[in-house]
């Protein structure tokens, strides 16, 4: 019998951005302001960024969306045929 030992290495990369330098200053005092690194808050965006390839995290958003809408459609109703024809 063989056994086989597998080990997950979990890497940070480091990648180097081409940014205004007002816009990293003014992103600095948002992050100062949330009591996080500009690090944090970059990384923080692109994990929602990239939670958007999950169907269920696309859901939860729109039902957070359509929960938190003063929106009205003022009678209009949705239409597929409509929606959909060639113009």
């Amino acid at each position: 019998m063989t056994t086989r030992c597998v080990h997950t290495y979990y890497v940070c990369m480091n990648i180097t951005l081409a940014i205004d330098e007002q816009l990293v200053k003014r992103a600095r005092k948002v992050a100062e302001a949330q009591g996080k690194s500009l690090n944090q808050v970059i990384r923080e965006q692109l994990e929602r960024l990239t939670a958007q390839d999950d169907p269920d995290a696309w859901v939860a958003e729109f039902e957070r969306l359509s929960r938190a809408s003063k929106g009205h459609s003022r009678g209009w109703t949705f239409d597929r045929e409509e929606a959909h024809a060639r113009r």
